[in-house]
């Protein structure tokens, strides 16, 4: 039997997944994980033999979640999950210690293929991501939190931060320090250029 754990903060995608590998054959469904805390909680107790995590979680970067998972856990396997087909992100993963790639649109046999692969200690990546993985790259899109893209959605909106405080229902403090990761991020000179630069990239 292969133990499966994904680590995605999506119910839905969860669920979906969940209700894809329940009754393969060869399959032992251990449970989910919503956050990067929560993932390294559950490792100190068991040990799957794959995780599916997604690279867009609340708390930590799936790509530096990835890093610190196979720093730690060598033996366990990593597939990276996601619905980015971006050359960057593909890469990041596979560099920071990921067996594999797939998009959340792939079928069950791929995913089951996926896995298979995975477990024999091969490399697996989606075709779609495959490919993205063989093109140029010519923009790299940064990677934020999804907090961070609430923050930059709402300042898109024209909020302050308080009102974004307000409506996120978290300290005029924390929206600043987001404010700031963010400029970093994009290497943006002032909030037009971030959200100008974040449009321009289809990221709100």
């Amino acid at each position: 039997m292969t133990k499966i754990f994904i680590v995605d903060d999506h119910y839905m995608v969860v669920e979906g997944i969940r209700s894809l590998l329940q009754n393969a054959p060869g399959i032992d469904w251990m449970g989910h994980a919503m956050n990067a805390a929560s993932c390294l909680a559950f490792l100190q107790q068991q040990h799957p033999d794959i995780i599916l995590m997604d690279i867009n979680l609340p708390d930590k970067s799936g790509i530096d979640l990835c890093k610190e998972v196979h720093n730690k856990y060598p033996g366990i396997f990593i597939l990276g999950l996601s619905t980015f087909n971006q050359q960057s992100f593909i890469q990041k993963m596979m560099d920071n210690g990921a067996s594999g790639y797939i998009l959340k649109n792939a079928s069950l046999d791929e995913l089951l293929e996926a896995i298979n692969e995975v477990k024999k200690g091969r490399t697996f990546l989606s075709n779609e991501a495959a490919a993205t993985l063989h093109k140029p790259d010519n923009t790299t899109i940064p990677l934020i939190t999804s907090r961070e893209k609430e923050v930059l959605g709402l300042v898109a909106e024209g909020l302050t931060n308080n009102e974004i405080a307000q409506q996120l229902f978290i300290s005029h403090t924390t929206v600043e320090t987001h404010r700031k990761s963010l400029l970093n991020k994009f290497d943006a000179k002032n909030t037009a250029s971030l959200v100008r630069m974040a449009a321009q990239m289809g990221i709100i």
